[in-house]
């Protein structure tokens, strides 16, 4: 059943990227070809057309500002014709329980360090737009420039070092907008993903350590996407992708992916984001990659003038799965083993006082055999494309885990937050960093990843932690 739901996918990401690129063509053609039914001029004269009425702008017909992974902004800062700044600081302290002795986390992509205020982010650029041309540029300094690049195993195919070209940006690409139906953006280059509902950047969230569904999910892709906002209710967006969240491509195959997006009004928003086809485990061509990644948000209090204002609720599903290359997406036998992801995550967020406090609750979990989507521990400077052996990833390798948060948000100006968090998560095996830490005594030794005779990482199944941080948006 699964392997039909497989071909049915992606039969239907041909189809739709076959239309879309019929439909820009139509469009192209129109555009530069010259009106041929021009009627002789007459001595005549007729009263010019009343000029159409502009198109509404997509999803301009409420304030979602309430929205998770969106910015609470109501207008921008820096604001010119041709160009829309933006600035992001995103700086932190976390006091972990386990108190790793080498100050490393392990298992999440929005922190690294504990004990020590670290400087996540740092992203200066903005948006350029000017005669249907578009494009954008943020930058990608701190602690994500080593973090979100050490994610990725593709730079380690090939020559010219990815992760070194695009390790301090978060986001660059150019392209054009058309003016058809409530609007046609094509772009090309790096763009986020917005799988797992979170944004990249703290500021935008309801939390600041999302659960796994968003945390172990693409935050971005790299490649070319076709938004179509049919009006201004309904997005439909195309990726064809290097891969799942990869500066190169893993094997021989692009990623294929697409991403619906309805708000039927303001209260509600509900997304869908599939993956319909990739190559994405390094060194092996025959493994297929499908995943599923359904949101609903739902404001259901909006009283601008009590003290308790406004309350809003997120859920989201994930499912996926991997085949071929000797795992199967169910069902296990001695040749092919089950290799799989579900998970869910829910949050509830209260605002208070206009929006000057928030308070979030929420958490989810996941279930992964064969750990395809469990980030690769930092043990000894592993890497996704080193792999470690205190922690393996083969087919089968069971791996379990849940977690749960409540956050407080203080929120001055429109332009910053001070957040505090408290988030506990546990697995099934062995995964989190203890007071032993995952660094050998003097360093990291050999080659990353590497085994180190007469020493063990000390990895633990739950952690509790506390997270302090300030962010900054202009």
């Amino acid at each position: 059943m699964m392997r039909d739901i497989v071909r049915t996918q992606n039969k239907h990401a041909v189809l739709q990227i076959s239309a879309i690129v019929l439909l820009l063509s139509a469009v192209s053609v129109r555009a530069e070809t010259p009106e041929c039914n021009v009627k002789p001029s007459t001595e005549e004269t007729t009263a010019e057309p009343a000029a159409a009425a502009p198109k509404p702008e997509p999803f301009a017909f409420a304030d979602f500002t309430w929205l998770n992974g969106n910015s609470r902004q109501h207008k921008p800062t820096f604001d010119y014709p041709a160009f829309t700044g933006e600035v992001r600081v995103d700086t932190n302290y976390v006091y972990d329980l386990n108190h790793p002795q080498d100050h490393t986390l392990v298992g999440s992509s929005e922190l690294g360090r504990t004990g020590e205020v670290q400087v996540q982010q740092i992203g200066v650029g903005g948006d350029f737009h000017y005669d249907n041309v578009r494009g954008r540029v943020l930058t990608q300094l701190g602690m994500y420039s080593t973090m979100t690049p050490r994610n990725d195993a593709s730079p380690s195919r090939g020559q010219w070092d990815l992760a070194n070209a695009y390790r301090y940006v978060s986001e660059a690409y150019g392209g054009y907008h058309f003016n058809k139906m409530s609007g046609i953006n094509v772009d090309a280059g790096i763009f986020m993903s917005y799988v797992g509902l979170f944004s990249y950047y703290q500021y935008d969230n309801w939390a600041y350590q999302p659960s796994f569904v968003s945390s172990n999910t693409p935050w971005f892709f790299n490649g070319v996407r076709i938004q179509i906002f049919p009006n201004d209710h309904f997005k439909e967006e195309i990726w064809l992708t290097n891969g799942w969240q990869s500066y190169g491509m893993f094997n021989d195959a692009p990623g294929i992916g697409s991403q619906t997006l309805w708000r039927p009004n303001g209260n509600w928003s509900i997304l869908s984001n599939n993956y319909l086809y990739g190559k994405d485990t390094l060194g092996n061509n025959k493994r297929k990659r499908v995943h599923s990644d359904s949101s609903v948000e739902w404001k259901y209090r909006d009283r601008p003038d009590a003290k308790f204002d406004k309350s809003a609720l997120s859920f989201t599903f994930d499912i996926g799965c991997e085949y071929g290359g000797n795992v199967q997406c169910r069902g296990s036998d001695a040749a092919k083993i089950s290799q799989y992801f579900i998970g869910f995550m829910l949050y509830n967020r209260w605002w208070f006082d206009h929006d000057r406090y928030g308070v979030t609750l929420g958490g989810g979990a996941i279930t992964n055999p064969g750990r395809y989507l469990v980030l690769v521990p930092p043990i000894n400077g592993a890497t996704a494309a080193s792999g470690t052996p205190y922690f393996t990833a083969n087919p089968g390798d069971p791996y379990r885990a849940w977690d749960a948060s409540a956050t407080f948000d203080y929120m001055p100006s429109e332009n910053v937050t001070f957040r505090y968090e408290l988030n506990h998560r546990h697995a099934n095996v062995p995964y989190w960093a203890g007071s032993g830490g995952v660094t050998p005594p003097g360093g990291n030794t050999g080659s990353p990843g590497s085994a180190v005779p007469g020493w063990q990482p000390d990895l633990r199944k739950n952690e509790t932690r506390f997270t302090a941080a300030l962010l900054v948006k202009f």
